[in-house]
């Protein structure tokens, strides 16, 4: 195996470790916050609540739509790597791909129907949509994705400058 090989798989165990994170966390909100809510701190209230649309709710009952998008979304992740080879584009697609395979396991098998099951959600700051451990490895996944292509960009004129001066 090269090491180009590896580095495609490197995403798989951070995909991984959110998808069990999320469906562990969401197995408990399930069990537990059934009939109450449980105070954190400040205003963090573990909440139970099913999303059957997108982002802050939005689009309810188009589960099926999205997540046939978020399939395609980790299609295109999966094949834009070879473009941005990198650990922090690892990470940042293995988040990504996570949380979307989290939130469409929840799709899949919440309820009966294709892709009809709402999305378990149960962190809720009260100020701010209420959320999960897959929406949160999504978000930092794109942020991290974002910082990556923003160095990947840096270096790209700093490596020209070296092959010109190479000559």
């Amino acid at each position: 195996m090269s090491r180009l090989d590896g580095a495609r798989l490197a995403w798989v165990p951070v995909a991984v470790f959110v998808i069990v994170a999320d469906q562990l966390t969401k197995h408990w909100a399930v069990n537990e916050l059934v009939d109450r809510d449980i105070d954190v701190f400040w205003t963090l209230r573990f909440n139970l609540s099913y999303n059957t649309g997108m982002a802050f709710s939005r689009g309810e009952n188009f589960g099926p739509i999205i997540g046939v998008v978020a399939l395609g979304v980790v299609v295109a992740l999966l094949l834009s790597m070879k473009r941005q080879p990198g650990r922090l584009t690892d990470v940042a697609v293995g988040m990504i791909i996570g949380g979307a395979v989290g939130n469409v396991i929840d799709r899949l098998f919440r309820q009966e129907g294709w892709l009809r099951g709402g999305v378990v959600d149960f962190i809720d700051f009260q100020w701010f949509p209420i959320f999960n451990i897959a929406d949160i490895g999504v978000t930092v996944g794109g942020a991290l994705l974002v910082i990556a292509s923003w160095r990947a960009a840096r270096a790209q004129p700093a490596e020209a400058e070296a092959a010109v001066e190479a000559r």
